[in-house]
C-alpha cells in the first residue's frame, strides 16, 4: 500500500510454527505491529490465517522442456507461481536471463543459481553449460558471479556407455569447484538422482542436493553430520515410472534403477527427516512440469511422513531462513498469503489462498 493507504491484516498471523499474532499492518509496503494513526487514510482489511509468502526452493523460470523460453513465457511462469502464493523462488538453473524480473513489482523475487553446469552430453539438451572436468572450476566461478549466491551442478545423469545413472565428475574436480564457489561467497547444489555421486559431493563440501532419491542408510548420517540440505521435488519424482517406461527398450538398467528410486521415495525422505537432515520444498517446475505446484509438494512431504507443521515450515519460515530472506517480522517487506483456515492443521488449504499480498499490494 502507498503512504496514503494502509493494509490491515487480522485474524491469525503465523510469524513462526508456534508464534501467532492477532494482526499486522502494512505501511509503505512494510510490515508493522504498531497500530498506525489511520485518520485520513484509506484502510483495506483482510482477515484469515496469514503466512509469509511461500517458497519454491527448486524451480526454473525462463525454461521449458526444450530449453530457454521468451520473456512473455517466463512472465507467465512467474505469475502462475505468484497466483498460487509462491512469492520467493530459488531458480535452480536456467539458460535465460531473467534479471528483468527484478524490476517488476508485481512478480516474485528470484534467487538465481545461474545456468546448470553439466558434463558433455550428460544432461538435457539446451539446458546447461556442457563441459569437461578441467573446466569445472572456471565455469563455477562464472556462474557464482552471475547468480544470487548459488551455483547448480549436474551431479549424475545417464551414461550411455553403461546404460545407467552414474556420477558426472571426479572427486578432485568437485572439491576444487566447490572450494572456488565458497571462496566467491556462493553455495553449491547439485542435481542427483542416483547413489554413487553423493558421498564425493558431500565430503567435498556441497551445501544442498536436489532430488536426493539415491540417499541410502550409510549416506544419511554423513548428510546429517555435514548439515547438507535436500530438496526432494516429490512432484517431479512422481514422473519416474513414465520416464522409465519410455526408456525401457534402449536402457533397461536405467529404467529398472529409476523404478527402484521411485518405489522407495517416501521412505528415503522420511529417513532423511528423521535423521535431522534439513528438507525444503521444491517442485522442479519449468522443465516439463507446470508452475504453481508448491501446495502439492507440501502434501507429498506430509504423505512421506514429515509432520504437517514441519512440511509447512519447509515452504515458509524455515525455507526463508535457509535462503536468508525475512518472514513477517517488524519492518520486513509485506509478502504474505492469507488462507481461510489454519494451514498447520490442514496443509491442503495452501491450494486455495484467500488473499495474496506482494510488497504490500494485494495482487490476488
Amino acid at each position: 500500500m502507498s503512504r496514503h493507504g494502509v493494509l490491515h491484516v487480522k485474524g491469525r498471523v503465523l510469524t513462526g510454527p508456534d508464534d501467532v499474532r492477532d494482526e499486522l499492518w502494512v505501511i509503505d509496503g512494510r510490515v508493522t505491529y504498531d497500530r498506525p494513526v489511520t485518520a485520513g487514510l484509506d484502510v483495506t482489511t483482510v482477515d484469515g490465517w496469514t503466512l509469509p509468502g511461500l517458497v519454491d526452493a527448486h524451480c526454473h523460470v525462463g525454461l521449458d522442456a526444450h530449453g530457454p523460453v521468451p520473456a512473455e513465457t517466463a512472465e507467465k511462469q512467474a505469475l502462475t507461481d505468484r497466483d498460487h502464493g509462491t512469492l520467493l523462488l530459488r531458480d535452480a538453473g536456467s539458460p535465460s536471463d531473467t534479471r528483468w524480473i527484478d524490476d517488476r513489482e508485481d512478480l516474485p523475487k528470484i534467487i538465481r543459481a545461474g545456468r546448470h553446469i553439466a558434463r558433455t552430453r550428460r544432461y538435457i539438451r539446451n539446458y546447461a553449460h556442457e563441459i569437461e572436468p578441467e573446466d569445472l572450476v572456471a565455469y563455477v566461478a562464472q556462474e557464482a558471479r552471475r547468480g544470487d549466491g548459488w551455483v547448480k551442478l549436474v551431479g549424475d545423469w545417464i551414461d550411455r556407455g553403461t546404460g545407467d545413472l552414474s556420477a558426472c565428475w571426479p572427486r578432485g574436480a568437485v572439491e576444487a569447484a566447490i572450494a572456488e564457489a565458497h571462496r566467491l561467497g556462493a553455495r553449491v547444489t547439485a542435481h542427483c538422482f542416483a547413489e554413487d555421486s553423493l558421498r564425493d559431493l558431500v565430503e567435498a563440501g556441497i551445501d544442498c542436493i536436489e532430488h536426493a532419491t539415491g540417499l541410502t542408510e550409510d549416506l544419511i548420517p554423513l548428510f546429517a553430520e555435514r548439515g547438507v540440505a535436500i530438496v526432494p521435488t516429490l512432484v517431479n519424482i512422481a514422473t519416474f515410472p513414465q520416464l522409465a517406461k519410455g526408456g525401457e527398450e534402449k536402457f533397461p538398467r536405467w529404467s529398472a534403477h529409476m523404478r527402484r528410486l521411485y518405489d522407495r521415495r517416501y521412505d528415503t525422505v522420511r529417513a532423511a527427516y528423521d535423521a535431522g537432515i534439513p528438507v525444503y520444498v521444491g517442485t522442479d517446475a519449468g522443465g516439463s512440469l507446470a508452475h504453481g505446484l508448491v501446495a502439492g509438494e507440501v502434501a507429498e512431504l506430509v504423505k512421506a511422513g514429515i509432520p504437517p507443521v514441519q512440511a509447512l515450515s519447509a515452504t515458509a519460515w524455515g525455507a526463508r531462513e535457509w535462503l536468508g530472506r525475512p518472514v513477517l517480522e517488524e519492518g520486513a517487506p509485506a509478502d504474505l498469503v492469507v488462507y481461510g483456515a489454519d494451514p498447520r492443521a490442514e496443509v491442503g488449504v495452501l491450494a486455495a489462498p484467500r488473499r495474496i499480498v506482494l510488497r504490500g499490494r494485494v495482487v490476488g
